[in-house]
């Protein structure tokens, strides 16, 4: 993996703040300052935490830059919070994070015309960050742990589909390389398959069969194109319940939304994503003023992580250089994500 950084412990120790009387996560986190083969010093660690920080996959979709930055953000937050006795942290290897900055360089520097640019970020996403963000997660998922990504941006769902569907297939774990996805999201990101990118991560999945079984939670019925809802709609192995008719037309309330979704998938593997985007007045790629709010959130984040087949995590979408200064909760919320999600498998 050309683009990858991992944390030295000296590294991880600079972010945190220490203090007397206080142990914080920073302290307790497993570090892989000898690569992926450090993975075998943490034989009961469950957990492999790492960022990818891009922005590419989001300007392949004709969207904006600010993903990139999220990762540093969170990490400083993340490594400040406190260990207890109900999440002390040593059940987590602190990876690193990919930099793609060398990469959206190259493309910014040479474009000729808007389309160029889109095209060039389409290449980069399927030639060098799905295939390298496959290579962490394949060695992840066989070292017998759960990867937990933070982007960056949705297009890194596809290699995290395909990586973990192919090593669970390897491990004989499934009878094919196949899983199945839960996504809290305002946007399917099931687009046409015309380059990949940040919009269509979940068509490429699917097409490619990797992805067996899509469930999602919190359409938003006029950000997504018709086009892409009839083959929503047309779609057997796809379910969905959109923002309106839970939280406006109260035709089903979340908790049952999300029962219903998982009864649909819970009979393989499954790849649980949370789209930032979906949250109410968070600063994400594209900043929501009517959606989903910060609790019921993390009550999702709990209720998925009692499910013993969810084989990984992905938060993505949130873009810290559009708060003007201010990441610190937007940080927060994504660190307090994460605690729900470890804490809710015990």
């Amino acid at each position: 993996m050309t683009h990858f950084h991992y944390y030295s412990k000296q590294e991880i120790l600079e972010l945190t703040k220490i203090r007397r009387y206080e142990t914080k996560m920073g302290e307790k986190l497993g570090i892989l300052e000898n690569g992926l083969d450090s993975l075998n010093n943490y034989p009961d660690a469950k957990y492999v935490l790492f960022g990818i920080p891009e922005c590419i996959g989001l300007l392949g979709d004709h969207g904006a830059k600010g993903a990139e930055a999220t990762w540093f953000h969170f990490v400083q937050s993340f490594l400040n919070l406190q260990s207890t006795d109900q999440c002390p942290g040593d059940d987590i290897v602190l990876a690193g994070y990919f930099n793609f900055d060398s990469v959206l360089d190259i493309i910014e520097n040479n474009f000729m015309n808007f389309d160029e640019r889109i095209n060039a970020c389409r290449h980069a996403v399927a030639n060098i960050i799905d295939e390298e963000v496959e290579i962490m997660i394949k060695a992840v998922v066989q070292a017998g742990k759960i990867p937990i990504v933070v982007g960056g941006g949705h297009n890194n769902a596809y290699p995290i589909i395909k990586a973990t569907a192919k090593s669970l297939f390897k491990m004989e774990k499934t009878k094919h390389p196949t899983v199945n996805c839960m996504n809290l999201a305002a946007n399917a990101d099931f687009k046409i398959m015309e380059g990949r990118h940040s919009g269509n991560t979940f068509r490429y999945a699917m097409e490619e069969g990797y992805l067996n079984r899509y469930a999602i939670i919190g359409l938003q019925e006029n950000t997504n194109p018709q086009s892409m809802m009839d083959d929503l709609f047309s779609n057997i192995k796809i379910q969905y319940h959109t923002y309106e008719e839970i939280f406006v037309e109260e035709r089903l309330n979340f908790i049952q939304s999300i029962s219903q979704s998982y009864s649909f998938i819970d009979d393989s593997p499954i790849a649980l994503e949370l789209d930032l985007n979906v949250l109410s007045n968070i600063n994400s790629s594209n900043k929501n003023p009517s959606g989903i709010a910060v609790n019921d959130a993390r009550q999702f984040i709990r209720f998925s992580g009692n499910y013993p087949n969810v084989s990984s995590l992905h938060i993505c979408e949130g873009a810290t250089t559009q708060m003007h200064g201010d990441s610190q909760s937007l940080s927060r919320l994504i660190s307090f994500l994460i605690i729900d999600f470890v804490r809710s498998r015990g």
